[in-house]
């Protein structure tokens, strides 16, 4: 019985692992498809302006929020309903579709997101 046990959890595990690395390359693909990495970088850390945000490492629900916030925005949508206004942003983030945005938060929030190892 145990190990039975032992070869589900096996089985599960790489299924999930699977899935995993099919998100994360879907995530990767968007996040080119889209260029992302020309304000953001290539690493999602390295930001071509200084105010520009790093994300790598960020948590999925607040990129996704954030998005979708530049998209109400891009829209037209009235202040109360939660939007973002940016014309750089908003322009970008209207392209996206909902599985686009759910593929990028995912890469994005696997991210490491320390700039320098810490000896």
């Amino acid at each position: 019985m145990r190990t039975l046990w032992i070869a589900l959890l096996g089985l599960g595990l790489t299924a999930a692992t699977g899935a995993q690395a099919a998100d994360l390359q879907a995530g990767k693909a968007a996040f080119d498809k889209y260029t992302c990495a020309s304000c953001h970088g290539a690493d999602a850390k390295s930001p071509l302006q200084p105010d520009y945000p790093i994300l790598a490492g960020q948590h999925q629900d607040y990129l996704a929020h954030a998005l979708t916030a530049y998209q109400r925005g891009q829209a037209g949508a009235p202040a109360s309903a939660n939007v973002r206004k940016n014309a750089i942003m908003g322009a970008m983030a209207a392209q996206l579709s909902a599985a686009d945005i759910a593929d990028i938060e995912r890469l994005i929030a696997r991210q490491d997101r320390r700039l320098k190892e810490i000896a």
